[in-house]
């Protein structure tokens, strides 16, 4: 993804204008800009940073419906990054004067080429650079984090990736909290009863393009003896190569779990009615995939 700096304009805020109603700290000035598509049209929701010239972060968040956003910063030299969803990231160095706008007026984003896919026939989940992880909600408060250390997983890539489809086993009992009596308990009867159900187990061959970089993969999980239909929001990353010069592929993906769905409803009650263990759990992956030998 490839942006440039550009200059900056400054302007004074005119005592006439909207601004003039606005009360600007000492030694602060407001930055401004509205973010366009290539056919003019406003883009909401594109994520802006701005950052000093430490490279630290300084302010951050999303435009409004009509693709604009104001902010009040110290100051000062800045560089701007805004990037939306199938669109190249755009970039500018503003300078930022006291009791001022300094507005980079109309920015344009340029439409993104989205990465190269995987080319058809069959691969299969490197483990070694892949994850599968979890977090939980703990007595309403903490997360816990953990990971499954074992599983497999092939992929057949179809002549259209719409056409394609996974199949992935998960080993139960590898689950990793890194606390061992917690483990134990996860695997015993009152949650994943790995004796009974060893596997989780996911297939899917419903590969849907939502534009961009994005893919919703739908399939059916198995866990605790239940099969539910389960979509896994999934960002696909591109091709790259190996240490060996073998292509891989990358993505990751999130989705959310309910226990309850799996029949996993094993939950004890703390003071003030508190869970103890939260009733959805967020599954996110990172996977790379290799062609099968």
């Amino acid at each position: 993804m490839i942006g440039r700096w550009l200059g900056s304009r400054t302007k004074r805020v005119q005592r006439t204008s909207p601004l003039a109603a606005v009360r600007t700290p000492a030694r602060a000035g407001v930055l401004s800009c509205r973010v366009l598509d290539p056919v003019n049209d406003p883009v909401m929701h594109a994520e802006f940073a701005i950052s000093d010239a430490m490279g630290r972060q300084v302010v951050s968040g999303e435009t409004d419906p009509f693709g604009s956003f104001l902010t009040t910063v110290p100051a000062g030299e800045y560089r701007l990054a805004v990037s939306a969803e199938g669109f190249t990231p755009y970039r500018a160095s503003v300078t930022v004067a006291e009791d001022s706008l300094s507005s980079l007026g109309d920015v344009t984003l340029q439409i993104a080429q989205p990465p190269e896919l995987p080319a058809p026939g069959d691969w299969e989940i490197e483990p070694t650079h892949s994850s599968i992880g979890f977090t939980a909600r703990h007595i309403g408060l903490a997360r816990i984090h953990g990971r499954f250390n074992s599983f497999a997983g092939a992929l057949r890539i179809g002549e259209r990736m719409e056409h394609s489809a996974m199949h992935v086993v998960i080993d139960a009992a590898s689950i990793d909290t890194n606390v061992r009596m917690r483990d134990d308990h996860l695997r015993s009867a009152d949650f994943l009863d790995v004796e009974r159900f060893p596997t989780l187990e996911f297939y899917s061959d419903r590969f849907a393009h939502k534009g961009g970089n994005r893919w919703a993969v739908t399939g059916a999980l198995s866990l605790h003896g239940v099969t539910r239909t389960v979509t896994l929001d999934t960002e696909y990353l591109g091709l790259g190569n190996g240490m060996e010069g073998e292509v891989r592929a990358a993505c990751r993906a999130t989705t959310e779990l309910h226990r309850d769905d799996f029949t996993v409803s094993w939950q004890t009650m703390l003071a003030r009615g508190i869970a103890a263990v939260g009733p959805s759990i967020r599954v996110d992956l990172d996977v790379q995939i290799v062609t099968k030998n």
